[in-house]
């Protein structure tokens, strides 16, 4: 059987983490939501995405192929009947389609035909950004069972503080020493050759990936996930940073989204709860307008190689696209656009090959090529987002 994870109806929902990649590549938990169906599947899956994202994330199929909606997190109950899938058969949840099996080159114009499985237990599923990080909790828990079981963790150092040790996992090569790890609320996975440095206070759920570091005296609450190669100082809440992204200096980071290759500035300062104490409205991608989020606590949203400078504040509910640049006093407005160049004062265009220098110099530093499928993503997301920019 193959498996293809498609990005499904809500991707829009998801932008600006869309813009760039699939679905299936947003990070919510300890794994990508890709590595959650391969764990589970142990199969290695393809993507159906946009038509300019698809070199990059290309779809292979086979004589039968299983497609799966990769905004639903994989649990061993949908496991084990999506591995029982016929050919012509869908799996629902309510009025959502969770998987379905074809034929190679089938075309189907909805499921009428289809003998339609309804899926009666829970299941998780990421349909708006800011459910990477409310839901962030039950994903770190999930894959922390699914990725330590069985497994034994490299023993704690005698200089780390610890409360419930047993929730505690350290992959070979990480670093630790006098830090106070607290998993009482929910466990914390140390990811190989990390390092968490002195001082550095941390309360689970908490997930710090590969080769990413807490710097000196960081402060962070869970649940909260920090993605492969980056440097987190400060203090932060409740927010996933994807990876390759650094807020390496003091300042309070809260209920918020990072992409990959972002920089916060020194002292950077987002707020996760307006003074009233109203629920927070979020810009919407598809009504170009802020949307309700049923939250009290919600803080930034930022796309992939955005960047702010030092001192910078973000107003509750910022959602900034994708390689943004971000600088001055006061507050930008709630919604920067993709290649926004400004603050507070008001924005002009990044212009592509500005931006595009600065991802070069960037991605070299981590010893990743920014190569000319990256450019042509991003010459993408520049003209499709034009619309929102007022230059």
């Amino acid at each position: 059987m193959n498996y293809i994870l498609f990005d499904g109806p809500n991707r829009n929902n998801l932008l600006p983490f869309t813009y760039t990649r699939p679905v299936a590549d947003i990070r919510v938990g300890i794994l990508t939501i890709r590595e959650k169906w391969e764990s589970y599947l142990d199969y290695t899956t393809t993507t159906v995405t946009e038509d300019y994202l698809s070199e990059k994330f290309p779809m292979v199929e086979m004589e039968v192929n299983t497609m799966i909606n990769a905004s639903y997190l994989p649990n061993h109950e949908i496991i084990a009947i999506l591995k029982e899938l016929k050919i012509n058969q869908a799996i629902f949840k309510d009025e959502d389609v969770i998987a379905f099996c074809v034929e190679e080159g089938a075309e189907h114009d909805g499921f009428s035909n289809f003998e339609a499985i309804e899926f009666q237990n829970d299941i998780v599923k990421i349909e708006h950004t800011w459910d990477i990080f409310s839901k962030n909790g039950e994903a770190i828990t999930d894959d922390f069972e699914l990725i330590t079981k069985n497994r034994k963790s490299q023993a704690i150092p005698s200089t780390v503080n610890t409360i419930n040790p047993e929730q505690i996992f350290i992959e070979k090569g990480a670093k630790i020493n006098f830090a106070t790890l607290n998993a009482s609320s929910g466990p914390i996975y140390i990811g190989r050759d990390s390092e968490i440095m002195e001082g550095s206070l941390v309360r689970g759920p908490f997930a710090l990936c590969s080769n990413s570091v807490l710097k000196l005296g960081a402060k962070i609450y869970g649940p909260t996930t920090i993605g492969p190669y980056s440097k987190i100082g400060g203090e932060v809440n409740n927010s996933v940073i994807f990876g390759y992204s650094n807020k390496g200096h003091d300042g309070f980071l809260g209920n918020s989204v990072l992409g990959e290759w972002c920089n916060l500035g020194a002292d950077t300062n987002n707020s996760n709860l307006k003074n009233n104490y109203a629920e927070v409205r979020l810009w919407d991608y598809n009504t170009e307008g802020f949307a309700r989020t049923g939250l009290q606590f919600c803080g930034l949203m930022m796309g992939d190689h955005s960047k702010c400078g030092i001192n910078s504040m973000f107003n509750t509910g910022t959602v900034v696209g994708v390689s943004s640049n971000i600088f001055g006093s006061g507050f930008p407005r709630n919604f920067v656009p993709s290649f926004s160049w400004g603050g507070s004062k008001g924005f002009v265009t990044y212009k592509t090959n500005k931006a595009f220098e600065v991802a070069e110099v960037v991605m070299k530093r981590r010893g990743v090529n920014f190569a000319e499928i990256d450019k042509s993503i991003l010459e993408h997301v520049f003209e499709i987002t034009q619309k929102f920019r007022r230059d």
